[in-house]
């Protein structure tokens, strides 16, 4: 490993140890070490006079340079870098041992929809290495709905809780109190909260639940943020969220109940440093909210969990971690509050659902393997591994199993335990992860100038930032800046789609409504309605007993469904806020292939390429696979050749093929002979082929080519999503009229 790499607690043999080892003692002082202008300069003559500026820096999407190399001079007047792990402002970690006392937790969520079925893989997923109890929530719970017809459709993911028969079998055989819960609950935590506390009363283990660990969390600005809508005012919602933090304080004071998710920001493209400083933007809003309701930060600061996604651009991962927990020590230190003991961040991370694929989707466990490195170097304090297959189906055996492993490898083959802070030291990260910060509190000064994250979402303009990164994105998809392997580079046009064999949404919704059903009908339906009029008088009363009223509620036989229901009476109004949405980054490009393989299964008809190489194979090859490559991104076929020796034969052979498009292949110094005769003589026979040049043309000869008949030009700058979208749109309008008249048209 590079020495600027190598962290502070990275070991190096002393003197006598290189005298023991039997290796030949080293002196590098015969080498006088160039300084960074010498270094320059040998680059600036080594590219040949192609601008050092424009080819040695990179900027990022959080709007960071990078340059072309770092030196000890980097390390100078940065913040932190002289600490100690354990030590604000938490640089180095946020315990001294770093992992090698207590590792970070490995959480593999379940998504089955049915409670016995979840309960028994997250008891697997336990067998096999996890140490988190996590489930991932439908979206019918998260809203506090029983099960939803119009909801259960198609892919349905997530585990349905409605009834206190649920939380029984989804908590059956597993001890929270010794390994700890992790549950995003939606815009409210006291739903779940109390289902989960009900559970464990009616099986006199009231005493047993305050020893419960982990996170039933809330996010009500992340479910704004994402979905656009809040069923109530965010007032009421911090209301609830105060009460669920007054009741957890006394009943389970190990039980975080504030989650917030960087994920509501990362899965609409927002960049590291985004998603960063909305999601901490969000958490001082919570603060703030229990600071009116008579919780000073002492008190709400613990109950804050993060929940961070972790991205592709692997140094910029760790560095944004490291970057976070002294952001979040400086919150801390704002709000007051002694930071040594308050200002330790807690993190949860998880592989991003922003970048998997659809197409080659066996690529995507090489991204999660880099961003969950990324994520052991960073410092997370629990992480969950996303499914090579989750972009297509709810992740099975093979898959879950693949990507626990990935965790299990990094703490134990990979030995990634040792050393603390394993980046420490390193001239880059050192550097970058400082203007992560930076840049983390950038987007947080930005925030509150609109007064707060509420009023920012409100305004649109978290949305607008976002939208913007989400754009720079695409276009560089698009342009194939960025390249995401076996989608707008190097696909497969020969793989076979995952088979999705999971329960269809609509089964699933009649075997919930049917366990719904049958539990109301055990339940006194009467002395539940009691329960729950009751909820809405300890408001009355003071807000004494509040969760402990829901509590008895379900106890009686009340849904969650009747619980949401009963905390909505009386408040009149919703939140509403422009979505982020949820995307993924290749989606432009997987619904481009997607509709030319529905055009090829519902025509029994491909769109064709044909390649008009012209010259020897030395001359035209290299154009040629790129085109081949350019053009399979979509799934076009592409007709192939050796080449032709005269630019009619080539113009005759593209005609003949009865080819969409026509791509001239050769070199620089062939094209101003050669291809204005190819392309008048494709197009004097055939004016609606498009034709186009493998290549950026030189200047002079552009004008030329066009006017002989060269629709545009395909090479390493072109735009490739819009240039094939633009030839399938094409190739399919023509195909209409050909529909149910086979016989009329040209094969």
């Amino acid at each position: 490993m590079p020495a600027q790499l190598l962290g502070k607690g990275s070991i190096r043999m002393n003197e006598t140890e290189v005298k023991t080892s039997g290796f030949p003692p080293v002196s590098f002082e015969e080498f006088a070490p160039p300084s960074k202008e010498e270094w320059q300069g040998e680059a600036v003559t080594a590219l040949k006079g192609a601008p050092f500026e424009k080819r040695m820096y990179t900027r990022t999407y959080e709007g960071i340079t990078l340059e072309p190399i770092y030196t000890r001079d980097d390390l100078e007047k940065l913040p932190g870098v002289d600490g100690l792990p354990g030590e604000a402002p938490f640089l180095r970690g946020t315990k001294s041992e770093g992992y090698m006392a207590s590792p970070w937790e490995i959480a593999q969520g379940s998504a089955n929809v049915l409670p016995r079925e979840a309960n028994e893989a997250v008891k697997h997923e336990l067998k096999k290495g996890a140490t988190v109890l996590s489930f991932e929530l439908d979206k019918c719970t998260r809203l506090g709905l029983d099960p939803d017809k119009d909801l259960f459709k198609g892919d349905y993911r997530g585990l349905s809780l409605s009834t206190l028969k649920d939380a029984d079998e989804m908590l059956d055989g597993l001890d929270f109190t010794k390994t700890p819960l992790q549950i995003y609950a939606g815009a409210s935590a006291v739903p779940l909260l109390a289902l989960t506390a009900a559970r464990s009363r009616a099986h006199g283990e009231r005493e047993r639940f305050k020893r419960a660990a982990g996170c039933i969390g809330a996010d009500p600005l992340g479910e704004l943020a994402e979905n656009g809508a809040l069923p109530l005012p965010i007032d009421e919602l911090y209301d609830e969220m105060a009460l669920a933090a007054k009741w957890t304080e006394k009943n389970a004071p190990q039980l975080k109940t504030l989650l917030v998710r960087g994920d509501a920001y990362h899965n609409g493209g927002a960049s590291a440093t985004q998603e960063t400083g909305y999601a901490m933007s969000a958490a001082i809003a919570y603060i703030r909210a229990m600071q009116l309701r008579g919780i000073e930060p002492e008190k709400s600061i613990p109950q804050i969990k993060f929940s961070f996604s972790l991205g592709t651009n692997f140094f910029m991962e760790v560095a944004r971690l490291r970057a976070a927990r002294t952001v979040w020590a400086q919150v801390i230190e704002a709000f007051g509050v002694d930071v040594e003991k308050y200002g330790k961040i807690d993190i949860f991370a998880r592989t991003s659902r922003f970048t998997p694929t659809v197409y080659d989707p066996y690529v995507n466990i090489l991204r999660s393997t880099t961003q969950a490195f990324s994520g052991a170097v960073g410092g997370v304090d629990a992480m969950q591994v996303t499914c090579f297959d989750d972009a297509v189906r709810p992740g099975g055996e093979i898959s879950q199993r693949v990507a626990r492993n990935i965790q299990i490898m990094l703490q134990t083959e990979f030995d990634m335990l040792q050393p603390i802070d394993p980046s420490g030291g390193s001239w880059y990260i050192e550097r970058l992860t400082s203007q992560c910060a930076n840049a983390i509190l950038s987007v947080i000064q930005k925030v509150e100038s609109y007064g707060g994250m509420y009023s920012a979402l409100k305004a649109g303009g978290v949305q607008e930032d976002i939208e913007k990164t989400l754009k720079e994105r695409m276009k560089n998809l698009a342009t194939r800046k960025d390249r995401a392997v076996g989608t707008n580079m190097y696909p497969n046009t020969l793989e076979k789609p995952l088979e999705i064999s999971s329960p269809r949404g609509e089964a699933l919704y009649e075997e919930r409504s049917k366990a719904v059903a049958e539990f109301r009908e055990m339940a006194d339906g009467k002395h539940a309605a009691e329960c729950l009029k009751k909820i809405m008088r300890t408001l009355d009363d003071g807000d004494e007993g509040f969760v402990d009223a829901v509590i008895d509620a379900y106890m009686a036989g009340a849904t969650l469904g009747d619980v949401r229901k009963t905390l909505d009476d009386g408040f009149c109004g919703s939140e509403s806020a422009k979505a982020i949405g949820v995307h993924r980054w290749t989606e432009e490009f997987e619904a481009l292939r997607k509709r030319t393989e529905e055009f090829m299964e519902s025509t029994g008809k491909s769109i064709r390429i044909f390649l008009a190489n012209m010259g020897p194979i030395p001359q035209h090859k290299a154009r040629a696979d790129f085109s081949t490559g350019f053009m399979e991104v979509a799934h076009f076929e592409v007709l192939k050749n050796n080449g032709f020796p005269t630019p009619e034969e080539a113009a005759k052979a593209a005609i003949e093929s009865g080819a969409d498009v026509a791509v001239i292949c050769s070199s620089d110094d062939t094209y101003p002979e050669l291809v204005p005769s190819v392309a008048r003589g494709i197009k004097k026979a055939v004016p609606s082929m498009r034709v186009l040049l493998a290549g950026a043309p030189a200047p002079e000869f552009k004008d030329s080519y066009v006017e002989a008949g060269v629709d545009d030009f395909i090479h390493v700058r072109a735009n490739c999503y819009e240039i094939l979208k633009s030839i399938q749109e094409s190739a399919i309008n023509a195909a209409e009229p050909c529909r149910g008249e086979e016989s009329k048209c040209r094969s």
